[in-house]
């Protein structure tokens, strides 16, 4: 699986990055998403967590090696995004972890499967990783200014069978 920098700065800033290790074992992002997460994000939410999961062995940094469509894929997104789609069509990747709606129309294009933070927590959810997660996304919101809508928070905790109230 491939990532982007979002997912794994917004899971690490509420302490689930874990939860990418748990479903996916190993984790591949390109050398964009590791300069914007870890060095260029040193001091903030995720930078201390990912080079973690790089030194314990099931976070890899890898280059992908068709620039052409690197290149051609950043006419539209940020580098981090870019690399991570091009990573994930090169090694045929099950999945790729994106929040951005570009980039995840572009990763349908290519016909790659994919899912973000609400994904992963929603599945976190199902097998009874987690409590809650309104709990989840609204740590989301109030601490790392995660921005979900209002009627998708409502339609994804209803899909977990976690109830709404009115004044959500």
């Amino acid at each position: 699986m491939a990532s982007d920098s979002s997912p794994l700065i917004h899971l690490a800033a509420i302490g689930r990055l874990e939860l990418l290790r748990d479903f996916h074992q190993d984790i591949t992002i390109p050398p964009a998403v590791w300069r914007e997460v870890v060095e260029q994000g040193i001091g903030r939410p995720g930078a201390a967590e990912v080079e973690a999961a790089r030194r314990a062995g099931w976070l890899h940094v890898v280059a992908p090696t068709n620039q052409s469509l690197v290149h051609l894929l950043q006419r539209y997104l940020d580098d981090g995004e870019a690399e991570a789609i091009a990573l994930a069509v090169e090694q045929g990747a099950d999945l790729v972890l994106l929040d951005e709606a570009d980039a995840r129309q572009l990763a349908e294009v290519f016909g790659l499967a994919k899912t973000g933070v609400i994904g992963i927590l929603m599945r976190a959810k199902r097998e009874a990783k987690i409590a809650s997660l309104r709990a989840e996304l609204d740590r989301l919101r109030a601490h790392t200014g995660f921005w979900i809508d209002d009627l998708l928070y409502r339609q994804v905790l209803s899909t977990v069978g976690e109830t709404t109230t009115h004044d959500d």
